[in-house]
């Protein structure tokens, strides 16, 4: 039996019978594909109450203290009205961030007119609220997928959240001519020392690899950090896997011909990492002293880095990776990762996973210390793919009509955390966390959220509050798979100190609760 309405609201049902039938089936809101996986699961709706249909936790106005209850995983970014920011600890408050280029590779996506955040359906049995409420708009509604979390009606471009974000996205962006000034004298150094290693036997058949970054358009602040990376093919060799990682490995050659260049490197049958590392190396630090035009200084070496870091003209960073590549099947420990069936396709996965990968001379952990003859799979190639098409239209981002914000919520993230980092630089807590760790948890996000409807433009508070939600949960679980490995947790204990996690997660909720100031004023 249906509710009984009261006068206000049949007189609304009749002034909303008005509207044209197109107008009706937007108002009513668009299905949503029963196979897609909703942005944040435990973010439940409580049970419809006497005063109308049920809202999130998110739309409170009121805040709990961030160690005394737990929000509500997705909300809408400044939905609430503005406070004083609260005290946590190990907090101070924040300066403004530094000043950072306020430019970028691709155009910010054009600003919509202010949308209706009405529309919801109210659940069978729940009674009507005693104040008649305007019948929804005929404008869009809310995305399939995205929870609605702010208040009925609340204009979304109204949010003090949304503009923010979208400030900070102008603040990240890089003009082409800054890029290319320091994409010409980054590739000037790198053509040098990639002819010089083509010189000696050893690396005779070394070629670059683009990948990073800079190739991925999801680069941020300032063109001062590039990622550049040498790969060598080396044939006939095989795999033995350390400790039942899943991403660590022993290098054996199957044939051992005297003539292979590769063979200096033995250390019995297993081609040491770190001998041919540190070969490398030394080549390019003789290499940079033959640079006359440019000023090139190696960097100290960082102790279980696989990259040779260059500082170019004392402000462009350059870290120069080893890769050997293989042409083979990928090892059984991918099988079940790289999850894009839903997103972008069985086709497409099964495409990637015919292509090469590669081992870089990363040391697996060995309790204090490292194993320095094992080499790490990497993937930078097939991230760099899936990010340059990230739809599940194979349109998505190609014109004005067919957007998304994925790529804005990743730099957004990336900044977070680059932003975090550098206000507790002396505290160390945040120096085992990287880039890679938000790229690794957005690319989940993504495998749970596949449509493009997920991550309208207009929705963009909405969605990097969920990829917020979702590295938070991430930290708190100390569960972070490594996306084409999915047996080995990036946030394993032996990896990450359980400490870290929890310093990282409660900097990144305060940040949440008071509008990310970390960020700066706009």
């Amino acid at each position: 039996m249906q509710p009984r309405q009261g006068k206000a609201t049949r007189r609304a049902s009749e002034a909303g019978a008005t509207v044209p039938e197109a107008s009706a089936r937007s108002a009513r809101g668009a299905r949503t594909d029963r196979n897609e996986s909703p942005a944040a699961p435990e973010a439940a709706l409580p049970e419809a109450g006497k005063f109308g249909p049920a809202r999130k936790s998110g739309s409170r106005q009121k805040k709990s203290p961030p160690d005394t209850q737990e929000r509500s995983p997705v909300r809408a970014t400044g939905a609430r009205a503005k406070k004083a920011p609260q005290r946590a600890q190990d907090a101070r408050p924040s300066d403004s961030t530094s000043d950072a280029g306020a430019e970028g590779l691709e155009p910010p996506a054009a600003r919509e007119p202010a949308l209706s955040r009405a529309g919801s359906r109210r659940q069978r049995g729940a009674r009507c609220s005693p104040k008649p409420r305007p019948p929804p708009g005929p404008r869009d509604m809310p995305n399939p997928g995205l929870p609605v979390s702010v208040p009925i009606l609340v204009q979304r471009d109204a949010a003090p959240g949304a503009r923010k974000l979208r400030a900070v996205l102008e603040k990240l962006r890089l003009s082409h001519q800054d890029i290319s000034k320091a994409a010409k004298v980054v590739n000037g150094v790198v053509g040098h020392l990639l002819h010089r290693l083509k010189c000696e036997s050893e690396f005779e058949g070394v070629e670059q690899l683009h990948t990073g970054s800079y190739y991925e358009h999801v680069k941020i602040s300032a063109p001062n950090e590039f990622d550049v990376m040498f790969k060598l093919q080396v044939p006939r060799i095989q795999l033995e896997e350390y400790s039942d990682t899943g991403a660590y490995y022993f290098v054996k050659f199957k044939r051992n011909p005297k003539g292979n260049p590769l063979s200096q490197f033995l250390e019995g049958e297993i081609l040491s990492a770190s001998k041919m590392l540190s070969q490398f190396r030394k080549i390019i630090k003789e290499e940079i002293n033959n640079i006359k035009d440019t000023d090139v200084i190696m960097k100290r070496k960082r102790r279980g880095s696989p990259a040779v870091t260059l500082l170019i003209n004392k402000e462009i960073s350059v870290d120069i990776t080893l890769a050997l590549e293989l042409k083979t099947s990928w090892p059984a420990s991918t099988q079940e990762g790289l999850a894009i069936k839903n997103w972008l396709s069985a086709k497409v996965r099964q495409q990637l996973r015919l292509k090469p990968f590669y081992l870089v001379p990363k040391h697996a952990k060995e309790g204090n210390g490292f194993q320095e003859e094992t080499w790490r799979l990497s993937f930078s190639h097939i991230e760099k793919e899936i990010l340059s098409n990230h739809g599940k239209s194979k349109t998505c981002c190609e014109n004005k009509e067919m957007k998304c914000c994925r790529k804005d919520c990743l730099k957004l993230m990336k900044y977070l955390l680059e932003q975090l980092k550098e206000k507790f630089k002396d505290k160390k807590h945040l120096d085992k966390f990287s880039s890679y760790h938000v790229k690794t948890a957005f690319f989940h996000l993504c495998t749970e959220n596949p449509q493009d409807s997920q991550w309208d433009p207009k929705d963009l508070g909405l969605c990097f509050d969920n990829c917020v939600t979702h590295f938070l949960q991430c930290l708190r679980t100390e569960k972070l798979a490594n996306y084409f490995i999915p047996g080995f947790n990036l946030f394993s204990s032996n990896l990450i100190d359980k400490s870290s996690k929890e310093f990282l997660s409660k900097q990144i909720e305060y940040e949440r609760n008071n509008e990310f100031p970390v960020f700066g004023e706009f």
